[in-house]
Formats: C-alpha cells, structure tokens, sequence
C-alpha cells in the first residue's frame, strides 16, 4: 500500500509523543571478508578513521570509520558480527547534492550508479530494492523532489550503499534547533535561499531587498523543520 507524503507528514505529526530520553544511533555493524581490503575502501571514500583495534591473541579486530558530517559510525572487523559478508544491504548516507557526492566519490575512484528516482506508485519490478521498491527511472527525481532522488555503490564485499538526497525534512523530523552537519551543508541551503529569493525579488518588481538576510534565516529554518516555505 502506498502513502501520499501528506500522509507520511501526518503519520510523523500524530505519532510524535514528549521526548524523554534521547537515543542516539551511534554504530552500524558492516559484515566484511577481508578486513584489511575493507579499511582501505572506506578510507578510500574520505571517512574519518576513528580506531583499529586489535587483540593481542589476534581473535579479535575491531575498526570503526565516521563518514563526513554524520553523528553515526560504522563497524567491522574480525569476530564483530556473525552476519554472513555482503549481507548488509540498504544503507543510507543523506546528501544534499546527489551529482557533487557522486562526482567526489568518482573522483576517488569508486564506482558510483548514475542517480535515479521511483516510478509513480510502483513498489514492484526487476531491479534491487531500495527504499521506493523495485522500480529505478533513470536521473534524478524530474521535480527536485527532497528524499526524491538516489544513487548506489557496493563495498568490495557487496554491502550496498545508497545516496539519498534531502533538501527539505518532512515535518516533525528534525529538531526546532536549526543546525548543519557540515559547511556543505550549510553552503547548500545558501545556495537554495539565494535561488528562491531571486524569484522573491521578481515577483516583487525586481527590487533589492536590503532584508534579504533576514528572507535567508527564514527560508533555511523553515525548510530544514519541514515547514511551509516563504514567497
């Protein structure tokens, strides 16, 4: 069964209850074959080395790499999971610019699939699964639609990872404390702000606003909480 995104929005807003105690997602566990063939392609991706530990008997390695600008970590190493090698599928890395992820991960020399988004209402068809279905269209979402457009690549191992690109949470996802992971980020939301504001000024007879700093703080506070944007 499908759901609209004002159903979605919805949903958030009447399951939302008085936050008591914060639960951070802080690890993920990534089941690999080769250790050492693992910590070079994730260093190869620019993520932050955080540890490589191991057990003087050898029985043990634990590694952990943060990618840029996340809260979360991955894992992986010897005797860290018993989940077969390959076998984690689906992983999200959230992007605000799908084609500058892409090209940096290319850059590097990581074979990244072109972006693609879902076909309207179709959760079923021949190609991997991912968050919308089976269904993957060619390019990214035609509309520039937040949470709308993907791109994927593989480990060495076969883990799959996906770009998904986010502009603008849907309501009740975020916090009301406006903040960025990143300077990309945030350089993102200028650029957004200064296009949307550029049509602010024409429709207003193509005058300059001298309150346009104030029209910027706006924008990006609201499209970051998911709320209606200003025109």
């Amino acid at each position: 069964m499908s759901t609209t995104t004002d159903e979605r929005s919805k949903a958030a807003t009447e399951t939302a209850k008085p936050r008591t105690v914060d639960m951070k997602l802080e690890v993920i566990v990534i089941p690999v074959s080769d250790v050492d063939r693992a910590k070079r392609f994730y260093g190869d991706l620019g993520w932050r080395l955080d540890a490589d530990f191991a057990a003087p008997s050898g029985d043990f390695r634990v590694i952990q790499f943060t990618p840029p600008g996340s809260p979360a970590s991955v894992i992986f190493g010897k005797n860290v999971t018993a989940a077969a090698p390959g076998s984690a599928q689906g992983l999200y890395l959230i992007v605000s610019d799908i084609e500058a992820a892409r090209k940096d991960l290319i850059a590097r020399g990581i074979a990244v699939s072109e972006p693609f988004h879902g076909e309207s209402d179709r959760y079923l068809g021949p190609d991997e699964p991912y968050l919308f279905g089976r269904v993957r269209v060619s390019g990214p979402d035609p509309a520039h639609g937040s949470y709308r457009s993907f791109a994927s690549f593989k480990d060495p191992d076969g883990n799959g990872w996906l770009f998904q690109e986010i502009t603008a949470r849907l309501p009740g996802r975020v916090d009301s404390e406006t903040a960025f992971a990143s300077p990309v980020d945030l350089a993102g939301a200028l650029r957004r702000a200064a296009a949307a504001h550029g049509e602010h000024e024409k429709r207003n007879g193509g005058q300059h606003d001298v309150n346009w700093p104030d029209w910027y703080a706006d924008y990006i506070v609201r499209e970051q909480a998911g709320a209606e944007l200003p025109v």
